[in-house]
């Protein structure tokens, strides 16, 4: 589907394959790549590393890096950690990935955003202010009693509204965010399911918005993309434009948008997994999946962004239901579990996983 609008304006000269890096001053950093090098390992060998301490809430698992937490949906990547954002309580906190011989440390709590979590609402996702390590500010989307919204707050602040009026439903009420250059924040609605909203030039809903400089009081975005369903995620690519995800009646899918706001379908699933977060890489996209209990890892033409090939699964019916996803700094996708409220929760849940690249250890391939 084209759009008039084109996803050019938006880009900075010299972004290109490249991400928003928010633990950096920098705003944007290079992407790992599916496939490409292996995450970096512990300086001791699993043979010289004594065994993870047991205990409450501790995973012997060693790709785990946060356990106990509420469900979570959107999280970002603060270098040796992540922000993460538990979905019914409207927290936002912290979690820090550890070796091998050491205890996981409890999730720190950031910030709390009154949020009302009906159906699939709550808090959907997060993203950093890209001056984030001068001013400590955070973009949030929310659902309250009256609509969907996008808000900004600080550390143990107070949220602010920046983007109101998105609708709201009994479900569809998921959203999420993404920087596209360090002025431009791009925001994905879901359709709040009514499908028609999602074609209504008078509707916020079902859209990939545009924020110009989002501050606190009235920002009235540009519509880039229309006919969004039940909203997934929205992530960079590795070159100037965007992967959305999302889920209608008929199909899940992840489309791509390029500078030149084309809006094209790179992949559908008929039998509907469950996509939620994306974590775009050099030579693709990896996709979370709820009810396919997995990370789907996409191989796409790096010219075309075209997907001809069927998604390698990683880690396949081993953490349950996934939801939120992240490059992390080592290569690997770091996923969050929603089992639960979606699933059936073990001692651990809820939890947030580093998931390898194919080839790089640690995860699994399913045909």
């Amino acid at each position: 589907m084209a759009i008039g609008i084109a996803l050019g304006a938006v880009l900075v000269a010299g972004s290109a394959c490249a991400r928003f890096d928010e633990s950096a001053s920098s705003p944007f950093t290079t992407e790992p790549s599916i496939g490409g090098a292996a995450p970096k390992k512990p300086d001791e060998s699993p043979q010289q590393a004594p065994p993870r301490p047991t205990g409450p809430c501790i995973d012997p698992d060693p790709m785990v890096v946060g356990t106990c937490l509420d469900s979570a949906g959107g999280l970002v990547g603060t270098g040796n950690g992540a922000y993460v954002a538990e979905r019914r309580t409207g927290r936002i906190v912290e979690v820090t990935a550890v070796d091998e011989s050491t205890p996981q440390p409890a999730p720190v709590e950031i910030a709390s955003i009154p949020v009302d979590a009906a159906g699939d609402g709550g808090l959907s996702d997060i993203a950093l202010s890209p001056s984030f390590a001068e001013d400590g500010l955070m973009y949030a989307y929310v659902t309250t009693p009256s609509d969907n919204r996008v808000v900004r707050i600080s550390k143990g602040g107070t949220a602010k509204p920046i983007l109101t009026g998105i609708p709201k439903g009994a479900n569809g009420n998921r959203g999420a965010l993404e920087w596209i250059s360090p002025t431009q924040l791009m925001i994905l609605t879901g359709d709040a399911g009514n499908p028609s909203a999602a074609t209504d030039p008078g509707s916020l809903g079902g859209k990939v918005l545009k924020l110009e400089n989002p501050s606190s009081g009235t920002n009235t975005p540009t519509v880039v993309a229309s006919g969004i369903g039940t909203a997934g995620d929205i992530c960079r690519d590795a070159k100037d434009g965007m992967w959305v995800t999302d889920r209608t009646a008929a199909e899940d899918r992840i489309q791509h948008l390029s500078a030149d706001g084309t809006l094209s379908v790179a992949w559908t699933w008929p039998d509907k997994p469950g996509v939620g977060g994306c974590a775009a890489t050099g030579d693709g996209v990896g996709v979370a999946l709820s009810e396919g209990k997995a990370l789907a890892a996409l191989a796409a033409d790096p010219t075309t962004f075209a997907v001809t090939t069927a998604p390698t699964l990683m880690s396949q019916d081993k953490y349950g239901k996934l939801l939120g996803a992240t490059p992390g700094a080592d290569g690997s996708i770091w996923v969050t579990t929603i089992n639960k409220t979606d699933g059936a929760p073990g001692e651990f849940d809820d939890r947030v996983v580093r998931i390898p690249p194919p080839g790089g250890g640690g995860g699994e391939g399913h045909d």
